[in-house]
């Protein structure tokens, strides 16, 4: 399979630890990228070796969006903060319509992520 996309907002970067802590077995397998903090967090909390690109507000939410266009990624797994409002928002929107473009399966909450991971197993 191609890379996973590891992506959290702010408020929601420690379910996301919590998830991919619980799924470590799974993700194991597969070469991971994420958007930078969400990265370094995941990688300390889990040892994963994941590759970072840049924070999303300063551009990593596009570097991803970049891979998905170029066929370099499998899923996304995207836990978004639906209740606060993002500066980087139309690059939020940009990854999701890029993602829905390429039929790349993308979950933005924990209950969609169990979900993808069965489906992907």
């Amino acid at each position: 399979m191609k890379k996973i996309a590891l992506i959290a907002h702010d408020n929601m970067k420690l379910e996301m630890i919590q998830f991919v802590k619980d799924n470590v077995k799974f993700f194991s397998q597969f070469e991971l990228i994420a958007t930078g903090t969400t990265g370094t967090k995941i990688m300390e909390a889990t040892g994963l070796t994941i590759e970072r690109y840049k924070s999303g507000p300063l551009g990593g939410d596009q570097q991803i969006g970049a891979d998905i266009a170029t066929d370099k990624i499998g899923a996304v797994f995207f836990f978004r903060d639906a209740l606060t409002a993002q500066p980087h928002e139309p690059d939020i929107m940009a990854l999701i319509r890029l993602a829905d473009v390429h039929k790349i399966p993308m979950a933005t909450n924990s209950s969609t992520a169990k979900i993808l991971l069965k489906g992907l197993q």
